[in-house]
């Protein structure tokens, strides 16, 4: 059974999904101190930043753990997690009628590997419909996500378009990571 060092419900889910045991324990980590000129660039940093505080709060014995991070990019800008409803709102805009790639960072460490990845799917989204979007914005359920993005909500119906795997953007590789779990 491995630790999943996160509080994403999504994230559980995808494991869920997958038939992969795990327990669940967020960790805290400041991503608002991370300098990138890249959404990989980010994304790496905020999960190596993860990983680092999940190997201080766990004895090595608790393995595996696995530690994930998110990140958003569209029209080339960083689009991490809204605060305020305008900012949610401004962040999805960037996103409607335009191409958005969701990027997902995993380091999975058990005693036998490390596997570090990172994995992007692209989305090709039509405009936003208004009355939509201000119906999104007031249930509030962009809160905590990367680039304020719902591909299993929201956005889904504005796709055109995927390049990647679903899961990756909700979050998590777990194709990926179903072929080295212990």
């Amino acid at each position: 059974m491995l630790r999943l060092c996160s509080s994403s419900e999504t994230r559980a889910s995808l494991l869920k999904k997958a038939n992969i045991e795990f327990t669940q324990n967020g960790v805290n980590f400041d991503e608002d101190s991370i300098v990138a000129t890249t959404a990989k660039e980010f994304v790496y940093k905020a999960t190596i930043g993860k990983y680092k505080e999940a190997l201080k709060q766990f004895d090595f014995q608790e393995l595996p753990l696995l530690v994930a991070d998110t990140v958003v990019t569209s029209n080339s800008k960083i689009l991490r997690k809204a605060y305020s409803k305008e900012q949610a709102k401004e962040i999805l805009l960037t996103q409607s009628n335009s191409q958005t790639s969701i990027i997902t960072c995993m380091i999975y460490k058990s005693h036998k590997i490390e596997l570090i990845d990172i994995s992007s799917t692209t989305y090709f989204f039509r405009e936003f419909d208004e009355d939509s979007l201000n119906e999104y914005l007031n249930s509030e359920l962009w809160r905590g996500k990367a680039g304020a993005c719902m591909v299993e909500g929201f956005c889904k119906e504005y796709i055109q378009e995927v390049r990647g795997a679903e899961s990756t953007a909700m979050g998590l590789h777990t194709e990926l990571l179903k072929e080295f779990v212990d």
